[in-house]
C-alpha cells in the first residue's frame, strides 16, 4: 500500500514538474523571460534566486507553475505564443505515449487532456484567449467572458455526463 501511495504522489509530482518544464523550455527558446518557477500553492516555504529566476517551494504540494513576462510573450507572433502555451501539454502527451499503460502514463494523459479544456487559467483557456484576441484585434470583454463561462459550462456538462455514465446519480 505504501508503494502505491508513493508511486501516485511521485508520478503526479513528476508529471507536473515536466509539464511546467515544457513551458519553461519553450519560453527560453522563444526568448521570453521567465521570472518565477514554483512547486505547490499557498505560502512560500523556501525560495532561491538563480540567474534572474525565483524558484519557490510552497506549502501545499498540489500544482506547479511558471511565471513569465506576459508583455514580452504577447509581443511575439501567434505561433510562438501558442508554442509556449502548448509546450507543457505536448510534453505530457509525449510522456503518456512513451509510458502507455502505466500509472505515470495515465497521469500524463489526464494532465494533457485536462489542460486542453478551456478552464480558466489552464493552457487551453490561455491559448483560446490568445486566439480570440488575435481574431478580434485585441481584448474583447464580451468574447472573453463568453469563452471563459462557456468553458466552465462545458466542463460541468462533461462531469455530469461522466457521473451519469458511471451511475453515480442513480
Amino acid at each position: 500500500m505504501n508503494y502505491l501511495i508513493t508511486n501516485v504522489i511521485l508520478g503526479f509530482f513528476i508529471s507536473l514538474v515536466l509539464h511546467e518544464f515544457g513551458h519553461y523550455l519553450a519560453a527560453r527558446l522563444c526568448k521570453i523571460p521567465v521570472t518565477e518557477a514554483g512547486l505547490g500553492w499557498g505560502p512560500k516555504l523556501f525560495g532561491i534566486r538563480i540567474r534572474e529566476v525565483n524558484y519557490d517551494l510552497r506549502l501545499l504540494p498540489l500544482g506547479a507553475y511558471i511565471r513569465m513576462d506576459m508583455v514580452v510573450l504577447q509581443g511575439h507572433p501567434l505561433f510562438q505564443q501558442l508554442f509556449v502555451l502548448g509546450a507543457g501539454v505536448a510534453i505530457n502527451f509525449a510522456l503518456a505515449a512513451l509510458t502507455w499503460g502505466s500509472l505515470f502514463g495515465t497521469f500524463n494523459l489526464a494532465l494533457a487532456v485536462g489542460n486542453l479544456l478551456p478552464i480558466y487559467q489552464h493552457d487551453g483557456w490561455k491559448a483560446g484567449m490568445v486566439i480570440c484576441r488575435r481574431l478580434f484585434g485585441g481584448p474583447s470583454p464580451v468574447v472573453e467572458w463568453t469563452f471563459t463561462l462557456g468553458g466552465g459550462v462545458l466542463v460541468l456538462a462533461l462531469l455530469a455526463r461522466a457521473f451519469i455514465s458511471f451511475g453515480l446519480f442513480n
